[in-house]
């Protein structure tokens, strides 16, 4: 297979539906879930996301927006941002506001979001939950939450290299990391915040922080 494009092209072409896989630096390869990310919020994005946010939020990786259009659909003050322009299209066709924006580029509201969600495994953004962490504190009010999905207790803390298959073709490698509720703490304390409670639902978890010093 030749590698023909950008991750964030690749991205684009698996939001738009094409058959994508993840493969990892082993070379194990996983389905993309875009029709899952696609779909309407279940009861476990609502136990673990949408539920707590009673206030502004921003949802980080927002992917086609099942997530952002909800919690706006609450009245609730709510803005998606992702690298992929066709995530961004679906996020809008929702009716919920989104940019396409890398997280560490400015951001609208920076210090006023009440939450900051990362859910689907988007704490592994750019593969150093620390420096991702630490991002979304400048763009949290002084009690603001990060609302962070982890993986399984005992998965610790792995930084890797990935690419996109979609349909035989394969992206450029990207850094990805993968945080579980043994590391959460260890990550959320080197970022200068604190992990102040943890949920579970249907066989995923999250995390929920505050900066140790608002």
């Amino acid at each position: 297979m030749t590698i023909a494009f950008d991750a964030v092209s690749a991205y684009d072409e698996a939001f738009s539906g094409k058959l994508t896989h993840v493969i990892d630096h082993i070379g194990r390869s996983q389905p993309f879930e875009v029709a899952q990310w696609s779909a309407a919020p279940d009861w476990v994005d609502r136990e673990l996301f949408i539920e707590p946010c009673d206030a502004a939020t921003i949802d980080v990786g927002c992917g086609p927006g099942r997530l952002v259009a909800e919690i706006a659909a609450r009245r609730v003050p709510a803005m998606g941002i992702d690298v992929s322009a066709e995530a961004v299209r679906q996020t809008r066709i929702r009716g919920a506001l989104a940019l396409r924006r890398d997280v560490f580029a400015r951001i609208p509201g920076e210090g006023r979001w009440s939450y900051a969600l990362l859910a689907d495994g988007n704490l592994g953004i750019g593969g150093d939950p620390v420096r991702l962490l630490t991002r979304l504190s400048d763009l949290l009010s002084s009690d603001g939450r990060v609302i962070a999905e982890v993986a399984e207790d005992g998965a610790g803390f792995v930084c890797e290299h990935r690419r996109l298959r979609v349909e035989g073709r394969l992206s450029v490698r990207f850094e990805w990391a993968v945080v579980g509720l043994d590391a959460i703490e260890d990550i959320a304390a080197r970022a200068g915040m604190r992990v102040v409670g943890t949920n579970s639902a249907g066989g995923r978890h999250t995390a929920t922080m505050v900066r140790t010093h608002p």
